[in-house]
């Protein structure tokens, strides 16, 4: 079941789902208790929304150099230095009296972040070999990614409302703290190899995919999260995602010809890789939009504080945690296709049912019901698609694919948000009036059902029916035994590669 047993498996597991969950936490803990910190610090009305902006153009715009990273430099070395980051950063947040020193720290929350999260992640794929134990690992991981998504919106309305903003920041403090003293000190992706065993020459980080890609992936995010101000049909924004998408297309040609690629293409045609990363695009901008709809929908229409708003994701939180530990026991003993499915649909669904919501409603009638259906249903999916994203892959390209699936998810939750708060502003026509913004909600909220249906569909029309039959390549930095046929082998082919480097 474990790789290296070494690696204290329970302790690992323990680590990344903790560090994982701080990582989620801190994407909605903030959203409440931007008020708050205008009105304390004196942000201008169009600069307050950097608060949030600039940790998503930070962590996404890093995953892949932080995934590959992880696989060059060690995933417990990155973790560590990603959650001190974080940690730091947070405390600077915590402590900022300058608009311009909470948006420094955000930034350096990003940062931090993206080195971190995609090096958890790997370091769990190559803890657990596939089958039940890794499902059941990646279900903690995911049920925990889960819950503090949910629960940063309780705690940051509780914060903010009994306590001070500054404490949306400052909790990550005790998180990230548990974090650092339940990771191992000898990590499973650090094990050396034996002295029998030719070490084999470090590969050199890929210095141009990397610059091509934290540029390209970067623009993209900052043309999607502007659109709130210059619109999607602006000459800025179109000249930003133009040279975005220049700036990808040529790191892809890049990666198809440097030896040691940041993100190695042939990696997407695993239906697997592909398909996981196409679901958690989609699933991603359903999630994070319903959130940001569903919070507006009980303060701006039903008239909830803070407070009142946070403890209204409680259900939502219960149903994704409940969906996640349903589909685990589902993938060990199937797919994940086999959950991802059914949960797709069970979310398209539940946001179908909250797309009914109406002005003179309330938290029984038009909240309750439909959180506990998508929420299961989100969560269902969740687990699966981590999973998924993870078949087949080699170890030595397992932070290759946790920065991809990363990066999807990221990218779907700006992309999502910016393009679906457009259409409800578009409905709403620019009132404010309850009826006028239930109207815009309940559309953004239809849409999301769409993007699930989508979801399933692409579940069904790329995800294999089976496993496949050989797992990912053994871990080039565990010890194998081999005779003496298999190391003149092994040497006439490092000769010619180091050949080909000269």
């Amino acid at each position: 079941m474990y790789k290296n047993s070494r690696g204290r498996p329970g302790r690992v597991l323990a680590a990344v789902a903790v560090a994982q969950f701080v990582f989620a936490l801190d994407m909605s803990v903030v959203n409440v208790a931007l008020p708050a910190i205008r009105t304390d610090l004196g942000f201008a009305p169009l600069d307050l929304s950097w608060v949030v902006h600039v940790y998503a153009l930070t962590f996404g715009g890093l995953l892949l150099l932080g995934g590959r990273a992880s696989d060059l430099y060690g995933r417990r070395r990155l973790l560590l230095l990603g959650l001190a980051v974080f940690g730091l950063c947070s405390l600077g947040g915590g402590l900022a009296q300058e608009p311009w020193q909470l948006v420094a720290a955000r930034a350096g929350q990003g940062v931090g972040a993206a080195a971190a999260a995609p090096a958890a992640l790997a370091m769990l794929t190559t803890t657990f070999t596939e089958g039940p134990g890794r499902v059941r690992a990646l279900g903690v991981w995911s049920a925990t990614n889960a819950a503090g998504g949910a629960l940063g919106v309780l705690a940051g309305g509780l914060l903010t409302e009994y306590a001070s903003w500054r404490w949306v920041m400052l909790v990550n403090l005790p998180v990230v703290a548990t974090a650092l003293a339940l990771l191992p000190a000898d990590g499973p992706a650090e094990a050396r190899p034996e002295r029998s065993v030719r070490p084999v020459r470090r590969e050199r980080p890929d210095v141009l995919g990397a610059v091509l890609a934290t540029a390209g992936i970067g623009l993209l995010v900052f043309g999607v999260v502007r659109t709130d101000v210059r619109g999607w049909g602006s000459p800025a924004t179109l000249g930003t995602l133009a040279a975005a998408g220049a700036l990808l297309a040529a790191f892809a040609v890049t990666e198809a010809r440097t030896a040691a690629p940041l993100l190695r293409l042939g990696l997407l045609r695993s239906r697997w890789v592909a398909g996981a990363n196409v679901l958690v695009f989609l699933a991603a901008a359903g999630q994070f939009t319903a959130f940001y709809f569903v919070s507006l929908y009980l303060q701006q229409v039903l008239g909830l504080g803070a407070a009142a708003t946070g403890l209204a994701f409680l259900p939502f939180s219960a149903g994704l945690v409940a969906g996640t530990v349903f589909a685990t026991r589902v993938v060990a003993r199937r797919t994940p296709r086999a959950a991802l499915v059914p949960g797709a649909v069970l979310a398209a669904v539940g946001l179908a049912w909250f797309a009914l919501i109406s002005p003179d409603g309330g938290f029984l009638t038009d909240v309750l019901g439909p959180s506990l259906v998508t929420s299961v249903g989100t969560g269902l999916v969740l687990a699966p698609v981590a999973a998924a994203g993870t078949t087949g892959v080699a170890a030595r390209e397992a932070g290759m694919a946790s920065g991809l699936l990363n990066s999807s998810r990221q990218l779907g939750g700006c992309v999502g948000l910016a393009a679906l708060a457009t259409v409800a502003a578009h409905r709403t026509g620019g009132a404010t009036d309850p009826a006028a913004l239930n109207d815009g909600y309940a559309t953004g909220l239809a849409v999301t059902a769409g993007l699930f249906v989508l979801a399933a569909l692409v579940a069904v029309a790329v995800l294999p029916r089976r496993r496949p039959e050989a797992p990912g390549l053994p871990d080039p930095l565990t010890p194998v035994a081999e005779g003496p046929a298999e190391s003149s082998a092994r040497n006439r082919v490092e000769n010619r590669l180091e050949g080909t480097r000269s």
